[in-house]
């Protein structure tokens, strides 16, 4: 097979939660071990971080990323879904697996791969770990697919565990309630590794800390160690975020940058921070010159997309793959503070969410344009409008998202936003 061939069968043979949704869901770890088995245990010959939660995880795992790379390091990075190119789940300091080594992957394990039955993403997984130590990375960030404890990431054994936040996601798979979705997060916790909590969250702190205790893990809060307070402002022609890092009320980093624009991004980077703090003290040497070169080069370095990214200019049009109640919260928030005449909505949604909480909290002022991406979990365009008209929502249906962007575009003046969201799916088809 060629590469082409090798995606559609990839894509065609085994089951895939980013295109089917819960069908494709494996709750064990047994095909994973398996398949591990087969390739020889490759998780065991690379040293790791892991990263959950429900929001930031990704973001929070390519800037880790960019600042071991700044530190000399050669770097793995997993994560998941894909926006555009199958192969950015798998990169090697910003470098993405070549589609040489997906084709001989798959052509040498396919007829073992067929006796195991693997899902689309435990075989993602196993060719992770197998690039990953045949390429002797110093050290790769691994993100979890989905929830924690039946994660096919969860076999790895890693230097330091991180749970960036939890809120409502994936309820019918991982629980209806902050609780049960955080004891899936926290099956992460691994006996005696150090695990970083991104966000304090009263009502399941103590969850955390009385499984790191009965695991021996020493356990840390990021943000009641660090605080990044925000501004924006222009460099050299290029906006960045820029922010005042204190550790303990002291100011630590003054005029820290990042190309993420998020402001959400100030919950995340004193997640990074913490883990740094671990990572130094238990051999890595990352100064303050690497820390501060790979957040404010992260996407340059690792190649991320759909965070608050800017796709054009009058009108200012704007991508982000928020997508449940929580991130879709941090959204409009910016969205408020982002100087606009009209609000311009390009809204597409896949089923599986709680969709009415999600569209009884968007502006009932803007204009929508509703759409559907290509693929099988995608909500129904006209259904999606259906919905929304009963929360007060207005606008047309469209045959595709780029048609409806365009439309959008079309519609806008010059000082007007038009912003694309409400699923990672939706954006993966602008950016």
């Amino acid at each position: 097979m060629n590469y082409q061939q090798t995606l559609d069968y990839l894509y065609s043979q085994l089951p895939m939660f980013q295109r089917i949704g819960s069908a494709a869901y494996k709750a064990d770890l047994d095909n994973t071990i398996a398949i591990c088995k087969l390739l020889g245990n490759p998780e065991n010959k690379f040293r790791s971080i892991h990263v959950a939660g429900t929001n930031g995880k990704g973001s929070t795992s390519h800037m880790l990323a960019s600042v071991l790379q700044s530190g000399g390091l050669k770097v793995g990075l997993y994560t998941s879904p894909h926006l555009k190119d199958f192969r950015e789940r798998i990169k090697i300091n910003g470098e993405m697996i070549s589609q040489q080594n997906v084709v001989d992957f798959v052509e040498k394990y396919k007829t073992d791969f067929e006796k195991i039955q693997p899902s689309f993403f435990e075989m993602t997984v196993g060719l992770a770990f197998d690039f990953f130590a045949d390429q002797k990375v110093d050290i790769a960030v691994i993100e979890v697919g989905l929830g924690g404890r039946l994660d096919s990431t969860n076999i790895i054994r890693p230097a330091v565990s991180i749970i960036t936040n939890i809120s409502l996601d994936h309820t019918g798979l991982l629980g209806n309630s902050l609780e049960k979705i955080a004891i899936e997060k926290a099956g992460i916790i691994k006996s005696g590794i150090p695990i970083v909590i991104g966000e304090t969250q009263v009502e399941i702190k103590n969850i955390f800390v009385q499984i790191a205790k009965e695991k021996n893990a020493p356990i840390f809060f990021a943000d009641e160690r660090y605080k990044a307070i925000p501004m924006h402002h222009k460099k050299n022609d290029k906006l960045m975020l820029s922010s005042n890092i204190e550790k303990e009320g002291v100011l630590k980093f003054e005029n820290f940058e990042s190309e993420l624009l998020g402001l959400y991004q100030q919950k995340n980077i004193p997640t990074v921070l913490c883990a740094i703090d671990i990572l130094n003290q238990i051999g890595f040497f990352l100064s303050e010159k690497n820390i501060r070169e790979g957040i404010k080069n992260v996407i340059k370095q690792t190649g991320l997309l759909g965070r608050w990214q800017i796709l054009s200019d009058k009108p200012l049009v704007i991508a982000d793959t928020g997508h449940n109640e929580s991130g879709i919260k941090e959204v409009l928030t910016q969205i408020a503070n982002t100087p606009h005449r009209h609000l311009h909505f390009v809204l597409g949604m896949v089923n599986d969410k709680d969709i009415s909480t999600i569209l009884n909290l968007l502006p009932k002022k803007a204009s929508y344009y509703f759409c559907k991406a290509s693929i099988p979990r995608a909500l129904d365009a006209n259904e999606l409008a259906g919905q929304a008209k009963s929360a007060g929502l207005t606008g047309n249906t469209y045959g595709s998202v780029l048609n409806a962007l365009e439309a959008a575009k079309a519609a806008a003046l010059e000082d007007d936003l038009v912003f694309v969201g409400g699923s990672t799916f939706t954006v993966a088809e602008v950016v």
